[in-house]
C-alpha cells in the first residue's frame, strides 16, 4: 500500500511540475479592446441541427445578436428532423441581425457520421453564397454565443496566425447543492484537459493537438488544405480529429498554429450535461474509440486511474486504521495533489472547495463508463445518438 501510495505521488508531482501545466485552466480568451473594428473578414457559421427544437430558437437568436462588424451569416442545416427544427429557426431569424440560410440536409451518406455530414451540406453552401469569407465557425445547434464572442475569436485568431480557434463551451451542472453534475462535468473538463493540455495544444512547437466541438473557427484554406471534412468523414471524435489533421500540416515550412480555451460565458451549452445518464452515455460513445479500440490501452488506463486516484486514499484511510504512518502521509500527500490539481478546474464551475476531493469517487464512475463503452463495443452495440445509432466499428448508422 505505501508503495502503491509513494508511485502516485511522484505521478501527481510529475504531472503537476511538468505536463504542461494543464491543471491550471488559464487558457482564456483575451477581453474585448477598443479598436478600429472596420475590417473585419467575413466569417459564416455553419450549424448542423438535427432534434434540436429545444434550443435552436434560442441560438439562431443568439448569432443574430453578434456584434461582429465584418460580414457575418449563418448557414443552418437540417439534419432530418422530426421535431419541427427547421420551423422554429426560421421564426427565428425574423429577428436576426446577420442574413440566416436554414437549408434541407441530404439523406446521410454511407461512410459519414451525421454531424459531419451535415458540416459538409453546409460548407459547400457556405462557399457557394460567400465565396470571399476567410473563416467558418464550426458550432452546434445547443451552444448559445455572448455578443462579442465571435469578435475576440477573429480577433486572436488574426493576431496570433490561428488555423484553428477553438472554446470549450460552459456546460451546465444543473441544479442543487447536491446535484451530481456539480462535480461530474467539473472532472469532465478535467480530464479533458489532462489528455489534451491546452498549453502545449497552443503550442506551435509540440504535436499535441485538440479542440471543442463546440465552437471551432477555422479558416478556409486550412480546412482546404487538408481536404475538408471529407478527410475525417468518419470519426465520432471528431473536434480532436479536425485538430489533429490541420495541425498536422503546414504553412511556409512551418507547422499551423491552433489554440484552444476554455469559456467563462463567452459559449455556453444548452444540453443537460449535468445529469448522470447524459455524461454516461456521452462518455460510453467516445472512450473506447479514443482509446483506438485497443484493450491493451484499456487495461493499462484502468489501472493507471487505479493508481493515481483510488491508491492515495486507499493508503491514507488503511495507514490511519491500521496504525501506519508512513503509507497515512504518503496517502494524504497524493490525495492532497490531485485535489490541488482539480481545484482550478472545479472552481471554475463553482465548486466548493472541499469537493475536489471528491474526485477519486468520479474517477471510479469514469471508469465505468470507460469500461461501459468497451462493453458496447464488444457486444457491437450500437452507440446512440441524435436519433442515429452507430455501430461499434462505424460501418454506418441506422435510423
Amino acid at each position: 500500500m505505501l508503495t502503491a501510495a509513494l508511485i502516485a505521488f511522484v505521478i501527481w508531482a510529475a504531472m503537476l511540475l511538468v505536463w504542461h501545466g494543464f491543471w491550471r485552466a488559464d487558457q482564456r480568451l483575451p477581453p474585448s479592446t477598443p479598436d478600429d473594428a472596420s475590417d473585419r473578414p467575413g466569417v459564416v457559421a455553419v450549424i448542423p441541427a438535427r432534434n434540436e427544437a429545444a434550443s435552436i430558437g434560442a441560438v439562431v437568436e443568439a448569432h443574430g445578436a453578434s456584434n461582429y462588424t465584418g460580414s457575418f451569416a449563418v448557414v443552418l442545416v437540417d439534419d432530418n428532423s422530426e421535431d419541427g427544427t427547421p420551423e422554429i429557426a426560421d421564426a427565428a431569424k425574423a429577428a436576426a441581425g446577420h442574413p440566416l440560410h436554414v437549408i434541407t440536409g441530404a439523406p446521410l451518406a454511407a461512410g459519414w457520421s451525421g454531424k459531419l455530414w451535415a458540416l459538409e451540406q453546409g460548407i459547400s453552401a457556405a462557399e457557394r453564397l460567400y465565396p470571399e469569407a476567410r473563416y467558418l465557425l464550426l458550432t452546434d445547434a445547443d451552444i448559445v454565443h455572448a455578443p462579442d464572442t465571435l469578435d475576440r475569436l477573429v480577433r486572436l485568431a488574426e493576431d496570433r496566425g490561428l488555423a484553428l480557434t477553438s472554446l470549450m463551451a460552459r456546460l451546465a451542472v444543473g441544479e442543487g447543492r447536491w446535484h451530481w453534475g456539480r462535480v461530474l462535468v467539473p472532472a469532465y473538463v478535467f480530464f479533458f484537459q489532462k489528455l489534451y493540455p491546452f498549453p502545449a495544444v497552443n503550442d506551435p512547437s509540440s504535436s499535441i493537438a485538440g479542440a471543442a466541438g463546440g465552437c471551432m473557427l477555422v479558416r478556409r484554406d486550412a480546412l482546404a488544405a487538408i481536404g475538408g471534412i471529407g478527410s475525417i468523414r468518419g470519426a465520432l471524435i471528431d473536434d480532436c480529429t479536425l485538430a489533429a489533421a490541420i495541425k498536422g500540416t503546414s504553412q511556409g515550412g512551418e507547422r499551423r498554429s491552433i489554440w484552444l480555451g476554455l469559456s467563462e460565458g463567452e459559449v455556453t451549452s444548452l444540453r443537460d450535461t449535468g445529469a448522470m445518464a447524459t455524461i454516461w452515455e456521452t462518455v460510453a460513445r467516445t472512450a473506447f474509440p479514443q482509446l483506438q479500440r485497443s484493450w491493451w490501452l484499456l487495461a493499462g488506463c484502468t489501472l493507471g486511474m487505479a493508481l493515481l486516484y483510488l491508491a492515495p486514499p486507499a493508503a491514507a484511510i488503511w495507514g490511519v486504521l491500521a496504525g501506519d504512518a508512513a503509507a497515512a502521509l504518503a496517502g494524504l500527500a497524493g490525495w492532497g495533489l490531485m485535489a490541488r490539481a482539480f481545484w482550478p478546474t472545479l472552481s471554475l464551475y463553482g465548486g466548493r472547495i472541499w469537493e475536489a476531493l471528491t474526485l477519486p469517487l468520479v474517477a471510479v464512475l469514469y471508469m465505468l463508463m470507460t469500461l461501459d463503452s468497451a462493453r458496447r463495443d464488444l457486444l457491437g452495440k450500437a452507440s446512440p445518438w441524435k436519433g442515429r445509432t452507430y455501430s461499434a466499428m462505424n460501418r454506418g448508422p441506422r435510423d
